[in-house]
């Protein structure tokens, strides 16, 4: 098992695409992907939150050595990222946002096929290794299936399967629930809450749920920027006593949002519910709700959080 207290260690990345334009924008004018990201990120669960086209991507393939900052420092350990690739790729599972499969393979066979490249090449170990993993994975009974059969969660899960090959102590996976029905959702979360004790686990998602549910840590990332870095649980104690809602008629909203700072707008059953943020009670017909990570996300969105 080695030093369970290995940690990753991000410093000052920043990445710029030349020349990538923004819907909207009248120059190709360069985009900064990442501004600046410092984080500390310990063993267990990490969830790194934000919308699409935050620069989630761009932070895992940097962190999985697939592409190179402008400038920053990375240390996994002591494994410098940056400088020493190889090393990283030995102790690394990715699995990236899109994930092909070659469709007439089976599980077993491709597993197989990916365990020799990771360096297993030994049979009777490697039988073993994709065997235990197909078990953990819950594909044990599907391993003789083609793979364009397998469903998305299984797909995922295959996926997940193959990141774990020769054990590694940092996995990344990136967006793993975007397209999952609720079943195959809480499986796959259940499979990587199993996986986060020993290891460092970075999930990237704009789901908000799958942080809430899993992760010890997070940090909300939005333009390439870090908004938030914090634990869960403490960031929602933060916000006590500060989040009310009220239900509406839709047509009042704009209204509302020039009275308050409004955090969500929801439809209810054809009315709308709105969370806003005030440090004191607002009036107006508003109760004051027990806050939720949402809420956080959303407050942290509109720049109003600063932790307490």
């Amino acid at each position: 098992m080695g030093n369970h207290q290995i940690s990753l260690s991000i410093r000052n990345v920043t990445k710029t695409y030349a020349g990538a334009r923004p819907a909207g924008a009248r120059s190709a004018d360069a985009v900064r992907a990442l501004n600046n990201i410092t984080l500390d990120i310990p063993p267990g669960m990490f969830g790194l939150l934000g919308p699409n086209g935050a620069g989630k991507s761009t932070l895992m393939r940097t962190l999985a050595t697939l592409q190179e900052p402008d400038q920053g420092e990375i240390f996994f350990g002591e494994i410098d990222v940056l400088k020493q690739k190889e090393q990283l790729r030995e102790t690394l599972g990715y699995l990236p946002q899109e994930f092909g499969v070659y469709p007439k393979t089976s599980a077993e066979e491709l597993l197989d096929y990916f365990a020799v490249l990771k360096g297993i090449t030994n049979r009777a170990s490697r039988k073993e290794v994709t065997e235990s993993l197909l078990k953990q994975t819950n594909l044990w009974d599907k391993r003789k299936q083609k793979l364009g059969g397998y469903s998305g969660g299984m797909r995922q899960r295959f996926g997940v399967a193959v990141a774990l090959l020769g054990n590694p102590k940092l996995l990344i996976v990136d967006e793993p629930t975007a397209g999952l029905d609720p079943a195959e959702r809480v499986r796959f979360l259940n499979l990587l809450s199993e996986l986060g004790e020993d290891s460092v686990v970075i999930l990237s998602t704009h789901i908000v749920g799958d942080v809430a549910e899993l992760c010890t840590n997070m940090a909300i990332i939005d333009k390439g920027k870090i908004l938030l870095d914090a634990k869960p649980q403490q960031a929602v104690a933060a916000l006590k006593g500060r989040i009310w809602r009220k239900l509406i008629e839709k047509n009042t909203l704009p209204d509302l949002e020039q009275e308050h700072q409004v955090i969500s707008a929801k439809l209810l059953s054809g009315r709308t519910v709105v969370h806003i943020y005030s440090q004191e009670m607002p009036g107006n017909g508003f109760e004051q709700v027990d806050p939720d990570l949402e809420d956080v996300y959303f407050t942290t969105m509109n720049g109003n959080y600063e932790i307490l």
